[in-house]
This record gives C-alpha cells, structure tokens and sequence, in this order.
C-alpha cells in the first residue's frame, strides 16, 4: 500500500477485524503508549471492531502529560525571575502548576514564548543578547535528537544565556515499570516515531524476560488493526516477540546519526513521571561537557513542595489503571478550555481524547 487511503479502506480493515476475532480465544490486554496511536484508536473507533475478550488500555504516550509536577513549578519559578525567557512547546504552556501555569504567567506580563522547534529557542537567544532563554526540552526519543543537536550547534556558535531544562525521557524503563507494578498486560503497541530513531532492540527485554508481545505500529487504522491482529497471534501461540509492522518507517536498527546525538549530549538518569513516581535510569540529563546549559547551575529556584490537583486521577489513567470516564472530574470541571490535570492539555493526552470522541 502506498497511499493514505488504502491504510483506511473500511473492506481492508473489516477483514482483519473479522481475522483477530477468528484467531483471539484468550482474554487479554493490550497497552498503546503513544498518545498518537490513542487518538487513531478513538478517532477511528477501533475498539468497536475488535471482540470483547480484547482490551485496549491507554499508557503514559503523552510528553506533557508523564512531565512531572516538579518540573512545571520549576519552570514557573524560573518565568517569575525578571530578565528570563522561558520557551515551550505550545502543550505545556496550559499544564497546571501546583500554584499557576506558564499560561497565567505569560498573562501577568512575564516573558513566556511558544515555538515549534527548538532551534527557534536558540535563534531567540541569539536576538537577545545578555537575557537568559531557557528551552523546556520534554519528549521522548522523538524530540531528545533535536534538543541534542541544538545544543552542539550553540556550543559550537558560542552562543551565550542559552539554557535547557531537560524533562525528555526514554520508553523502555516505565514499560517495564508498569508491569513491575502490577498492571496487567499481554503485548504493547509499541510507539512509531521512537521506534524510528531506537530500532526494535530497545523492547526485547520485554519480549524475553517479561514474556509480553510488542509490535512497532503505524498510525493509521490499518497499522493499528494489523498490529493488533499481530500481537493475538503471538499470545494465541505464546510465542511473544518483537515485530516491526510500521516497517515503512521503521529499521530494526533506528536511526544511528539520532542516536549519536543523543549519547553525545545526554546521559540517563533517574527521572520523575507523573503518576509513576521516579523512574530509575528513565531520563536524560545533561553530560558534564554540557552543564553550561543547565539553568540550575546558574538559576537556582525554590519552589514548595509540588501539589497534585485535586480529584484529578491523571497519574491513574496514565498507568492504564483508570480511564477518564472514571473521573468526576471529567467533561464537567475539566475540559480542554478549563483542564484540571495534564492529561486534559495536550492533544496527545487520554482524557482530551476521550472528551474530543465521546459520545454526546
């Protein structure tokens, strides 16, 4: 297939379902951490074609939303000092502090800018001689590359006052995490865009010592379907195993040149989700050849001990223990004009999702 509208033929995508429900006998649940692949599933209505005994749980895809409380108050600690410029993706703009948002600080006349690309951060530094610009670098193994080689780039210019606050992270530890804490699972869709820059080697251990299927998936309706189909003949068989079926996009080697970025620049580190707590060896922190870039060597700043919003079970769905239909809060208190919890934010998130292709 090489067009967007064979990946979304309704016969095509009837025969697979039709397939899984053949093959699948076992109850079983499988976990899709990619807030893309969240949307494709609830956009298409994906569930509605596959057999009862198949679940389908949401986990912690989304960048904004596993960024941890303690980061957004840092980052809103570091907007109220006067001269900083604080640069963000436009997501994490909105995301609730324990006190206020960067949203709210922009408002109250503190220099908060949203880009597109973290090479738009370092340009503004270079426009803005002698004021510090701090770049909040979240993501995964999408975005680390990009942050990673921005950096190089303004070593290599010299450019003075600018700063990243690292909040990225790796997929693998809190795959594990999660079934080392007890939820339930059979097999991962595995996310595309990550899949690309680390190859499939990354998910093995979770094929051979946690006995679960992944499969590497497209975003497409077909991707997802075919993965799944992919992932119950593995279970059928319990045979789990690491299988690319984006294979379009994704080398079982990944991308090399993104990788070498990546270990030039970081290196892994203990690291906090929401919902999750710390994570060992999760995130990506700067080398020691690059702390000049750190603005906690340079900005210290106090904050109160971070205060998760109230009634809001972001940290529960987020682990796929809970949906948002759980949540008293949601599509009353907390919408996407009003979000309570992260997961409401960003476009990625589960709960905005949810609200985005519920049924009214």
């Amino acid at each position: 297939m090489k067009y967007v509208d064979e990946y979304r033929d309704r016969n095509l995508i009837e025969a697979v379902a039709r397939e899984i429900k053949k093959v699948s006998r076992k109850e079983i649940s499988l976990m899709e951490v990619c807030g893309g692949h969240t949307m494709a599933i609830h956009r298409f209505g994906l569930t509605s074609l596959l057999p009862p005994n198949i679940r389908l749980l949401s986990g912690p895809g989304c960048p904004v939303c596993v960024s941890s409380q303690k980061f957004i108050d840092i980052a809103i600690g570091y907007s109220r000092i006067p001269g900083i410029i604080i640069v963000t993706y436009g997501d994490l703009i909105r995301v609730p502090g324990s006190t206020s948002s960067l949203e709210k600080e922009k408002a109250n006349g503190n220099d908060v800018r949203i880009v597109y690309s973290v090479l738009e951060a370092l340009e503004i530094a270079k426009q803005n001689p002698g004021r510090p610009v701090i770049f909040l670098g979240i993501g995964f193994e999408t975005t680390a590359p990009a942050t990673a080689a921005t950096i190089i780039k303004a070593q290599h210019d010299n450019t003075p006052d600018f700063y990243v606050l690292s909040a990225h992270k790796i997929m693998p530890p809190v795959m594990k995490a999660l079934v080392n804490d007890g939820v339930k699972l059979h097999g991962f869709i595995a996310p595309g865009h990550v899949s690309a820059i680390t190859g499939s080697g990354i998910y093995e251990d979770l094929a051979w010592k946690y006995g679960l299927g992944v499969v590497i998936s497209g975003f497409e309706p077909m991707d997802i379907m075919q993965s799944v189909l992919m992932l119950v003949e593995q279970i059928e068989k319990e045979n789990p195993r690491v299988e690319i079926q984006y294979k379009r996009v994704v080398q079982p080697e990944g991308n090399k040149i993104a990788q070498q970025l990546m270990a030039q620049v970081f290196t892994l580190s203990d690291d906090e989700w929401r919902g999750l707590g710390t994570i060992p060896g999760s995130g990506l922190k700067l080398q020691e050849r690059y702390t000049a870039f750190d603005p906690a060597n340079k900005f210290p700043v106090d904050i109160p001990e971070p205060e998760e919003p109230k009634g809001c079970i972001c940290g529960e769905i987020l682990r796929g223990l809970k949906i948002p239909t759980d949540c008293t809060n949601f599509a009353k208190r907390c919408t996407p004009v009003t979000p309570v919890g992260a997961c409401m934010v960003s476009g990625e998130g589960t709960c905005a999702t949810y609200y985005k292709y519920r049924e009214n």
